[in-house]
């Protein structure tokens, strides 16, 4: 039996995604791993920790709440351009500190789904790294990418695999606050650019199938039928009604076997309507998507 850490951050509001984050990862896994899963702790209510911990009815698991003392995040607070981006996802930035006993931990955002076992993705070598990850779909659209030197690449800080080891023995939470406090009103995309700007170069790139990025049927960053890790980037989350994101399904399917499973009254709202308001939302979107080269890209990529 193999060990491996999990690192999730979340408030109550977050705490069912979480919970869906987890059940994804068991369903998925093979009977050689055993999961530690660590919860940064944005006072999550105790229903939902019971919740969470309910869990284990699917596989056994290990389940530790980690409190935060919000103070130790003040140089976080100051940051001019973060109002869309809370708190808690600057808490990665001390995950080192939080989790002083172990050396490696997967670092999962709320807004994903995983899809397959993550052993390939635990056996990465990062020993000389300070995380793997994979490309920003920024670097291919017109959204923000903070300069980096020649040759380093813009990652997504919401599937990163950290050495915590090597970012104790190099200082690396230091490093994050001196950028941070040099670069209060600059920060753009909060916790991602400062992780990418102070660990460039120093962090192994994934298989982009590892954090598939997606907010629409056309907007992905890999338009594989085998996605390892579905992240809903963008407000088109799965669990926004009329979402027009392509894998809001997967969502759903993890979903019905938690305990947040939908009410049997509102199964036909979350199904036949919900897909509805989709096509609707999506048309209004996008009213003349068939003119868009991509489109057919993203068709001839999905389905040949």
């Amino acid at each position: 039996m193999k060990e491996y850490n999990i690192c999730l951050s979340c408030d109550n509001n977050y705490a069912q995604y979480a919970g869906v984050v987890i059940a994804s990862i068991l369903l998925n896994s093979d009977d050689k791993s055993f999961f530690n899963f660590y919860i940064l702790d944005g006072n999550i209510e105790q229903e939902n920790k019971d919740k969470i911990e309910k869990l284990k009815e699917i596989k056994n698991f290990n389940l530790n709440f980690i409190s935060i003392d919000e103070n130790l995040f003040e140089v976080y607070k100051k940051i001019g351009t973060h109002s869309y981006i809370s708190l808690s996802a600057y808490y990665r930035l001390k995950l080192a500190s939080l989790l002083p006993k172990i050396d490696k931990v997967l670092y999962l955002d709320c807004d994903v789904i995983v899809s397959s076992d993550l052993t390939e993705l635990f056996e990465t070598d990062i020993s000389e790294y300070y995380a793997a990850g994979v490309k920003d779909i920024a670097v291919n659209s017109s959204g923000y990418v903070p300069k980096l030197e020649k040759g380093n690449i813009y990652f997504n800080s919401g599937v990163l695999y950290f050495n915590l080891d090597k970012i104790r023995k190099d200082n690396i939470e230091s490093e994050f606050e001196k950028y941070t406090i040099e670069n209060f009103d600059k920060i753009r995309v909060g916790d991602q650019e400062i992780i990418n700007v102070v660990c460039q170069g120093k962090i192994k790139e994934l298989y982009s199938t590892w954090n598939v990025q997606s907010s629409n049927f056309v907007n992905r960053s890999d338009y594989t039928k085998n996605p390892n890790i579905v992240h809903y980037v963008g407000r088109n989350k799965p669990w926004k009604f009329g979402s027009i994101n392509y894998w809001k399904n997967l969502y759903f399917n993890v979903l019905e076997k938690t305990p947040w499973a939908i009410p049997s009254e509102e199964i036909n709202k979350w199904t036949k309507e919900n897909q509805k308001q989709s096509i609707i939302n999506y048309l209004k979107y996008r009213p003349l998507f068939f003119l868009r080269p991509r489109f057919y890209k993203a068709l001839i990529k999905t389905y040949l």
